[in-house]
């Protein structure tokens, strides 16, 4: 189990992002992470991951454990070698290798008869980008190079990965396939999936748990079923007012948001 223990995040010594964050990500499950641009979202996945050092930040206060052991001290290659990769968002793919090449970069550690075996797993997933494996991945379309992404973490046998926005910029249609196949990824192959989400809808219907972050701190969490009744919810991110009409996110004042979430 991955858990983030009271975990403060402050960026050059003076920006506090993220203010007491405390998140459990049990093995085996999908756990989401919902909250508009800003709230901290992407910052508890590189605290997870080792990769705020580079954009000088630091965790200052809590702290991070995978099965027990403390890891937010560690560099972000140990932590991949812990079993731990993300997704980043913008899915980062290397455009000038091919399909079958991002694939090896991402399972390059692993004895050459593994990584067949996962390149085969990878191309049994996602058979979109089977079909262009000689392909430069610059020339996929973006619902590819997801797709790719996703496979390319795929290839290290991770336990843990993290996923940040894997809907951004996508069509819906393309966006419901991804997350049909992280669902049988997890029912299947068991893997524990820690999801950065706007799109609320999609997240909680793939989830088991879910949080909701504001201002870099949870401010509700519950069981995914829950959460997709729970009437604040409704109205935020899905834009449904408690007497079932559609409502734009921009009519709804933010104070009137967190006076009742933190009453």
């Amino acid at each position: 189990m991955l858990n983030l223990n009271n975990i403060e995040v402050v960026y050059d010594n003076v920006i506090l992002v993220l203010k007491g964050c405390s998140i459990e990500v049990p093995e085996g499950r999908i756990t989401t992470v919902l909250g508009a641009n800003g709230a901290g979202k992407t910052t508890t996945l590189k605290a997870i991951s080792g990769l705020l050092k580079p954009e000088r930040g630091a965790v200052t206060r809590g702290s991070i454990d995978l099965d027990g052991e403390r890891i937010d001290l560690l560099e972000a290659h140990d932590i991949v070698k812990k079993g731990i990769v993300q997704v980043f968002e913008g899915r980062r793919v290397f455009v000038n290798l091919s399909t079958d090449e991002n694939l090896i970069a991402g399972g390059h550690t692993r004895p050459g008869a593994v990584m067949r075996e996962r390149m085969d797993l990878v191309y049994g997933y996602f058979p979109r980008i089977a079909e262009r494996r000689h392909v430069q991945a610059g020339y996929l379309s973006g619902g590819e190079q997801q797709m790719l992404a996703i496979g390319r973490a795929l290839m290290s046998d991770p336990k843990i990965v993290l996923l940040d926005e894997p809907s951004l910029g996508l069509a819906p249609m393309i966006v419901e396939e991804i997350f049909g196949i992280i669902g049988q990824l997890n029912k299947e192959q068991g893997v524990t999936v820690l999801l950065v989400e706007q799109n609320a809808a999609l997240a909680l219907a793939i989830a088991d748990h879910g949080y909701v972050m504001e201002n870099g701190a949870i401010v509700m969490d519950g069981p995914a079923a829950e959460l997709g009744e729970n009437a604040d919810i409704k109205e935020f991110y899905l834009g449904i007012s408690e007497h079932g009409e559609k409502r734009s996110y921009r009519d709804v004042k933010h104070y009137r948001r967190r006076k009742r979430w933190l009453n």
